[in-house]
């Protein structure tokens, strides 16, 4: 399962962890995903978790599959 935070150290940037991808980070702007690179040496204090719904018009992939999910449910 992946999970999306908001970062106060990088505010124009999503940061995911992905599994079997680890941490990445992506700007927060359409299409953002597709220039995600790895995100490395984060501070947790600065991190706060977000909805993965939040970064759908970036395309983080987890968003799209999550709302499909409720849709069923």
């Amino acid at each position: 399962m992946s999970k999306l935070y908001q970062s106060a150290v990088h505010r124009n940037y999503w940061i995911a962890y992905v599994q079997g991808m680890g941490w990445v980070m992506f700007p927060a702007r359409e299409n953002g995903w597709e220039q995600r690179q790895p995100a490395r040496g984060l501070d947790p204090l600065y991190l706060r978790q977000m909805p993965v719904k939040c970064a759908e018009e970036a395309g983080f992939p987890q968003a799209a599959y999550t709302e499909r999910l409720a849709e069923v449910a």
